[in-house]
């Protein structure tokens, strides 16, 4: 989620994210037995920072045969998310959120529960007393390669390039590998195809900014 386009502070957001059966209430309840959320042993995927979960539900809805969590810190953007289920004639079944900090991430998900991890357009923390902030530090990705399977991925996207390169930087020293790469995203036929774009990909492409994508892997 990108922090100089939160939304405005809505207080009734609390309560409605309270009470939604759209949002799980107590997380850390359920690491090791997220399948018993879904009632079933399909492959798990989360979004860190879904913003107002337009990603996350079309994924939804186009992967049927994988169950997704969507994680959001901020209750005001969560609620947009909350709501777009509503609209929902048939809400996916497969589908949950949470409310959160990514830094607790290993408190939720067990060891190897994960299958995919997705960050889309993430705060890029530009101050570098901050880089351990970023989504794709090696700080972080070390949380991930604990929660994720030996054979998952991570795909991250990102129209800010200073940011993509400090991520790529930070692979080597966590231990992590690059599978595939692009500076821009909408111009690459294999990893453009099937790309489902977020909000902030829509705005920032439609300005002809170019979106940079990776998938990596952890090394085993």
């Amino acid at each position: 989620m990108r922090g100089n386009m939160r939304l405005r502070n809505i207080p009734a957001a609390e309560g409605i994210i309270s009470g939604s059966p759209y949002v799980i209430q107590e997380p850390k309840d359920y690491k090791g037995k997220w399948h018993t959320v879904f009632g079933n042993e399909k492959p798990l995927q989360i979004e860190i920072g879904m913003g107002k979960g337009k990603f996350i539900l079309k994924m939804a809805k186009a992967y049927p045969e994988i169950n997704f969590v969507g994680i959001e810190r901020y209750t005001s953007v969560l609620l947009r998310a909350v709501q777009k289920m509503e609209q929902e004639a048939l809400p996916p079944s497969n589908l949950k959120f949470i409310c959160m900090d990514a830094g607790e991430i290993e408190e939720v998900y067990a060891p190897g529960e994960v299958n995919k991890i997705f960050l889309n357009f993430s705060d890029p923390w530009p101050k570098d007393r901050h880089a351990r902030r970023r989504l794709p530090s090696r700080q972080f990705l070390e949380r991930f390669s604990h929660i994720l399977a030996d054979t998952g991925k991570l795909e991250f996207k990102t129209d800010n390039r200073a940011l993509f390169d400090f991520a790529l930087e930070e692979l080597e020293p966590a231990g992590w590998i690059a599978e595939k790469v692009t500076f821009d995203l909408h111009h690459d036929e294999e990893m453009g195809k099937d790309n489902i774009m977020t909000e902030y990909e829509e705005k920032f492409s439609a300005k002809g900014n170019p979106i940079c994508k990776y998938i990596i892997s952890k090394k085993n």
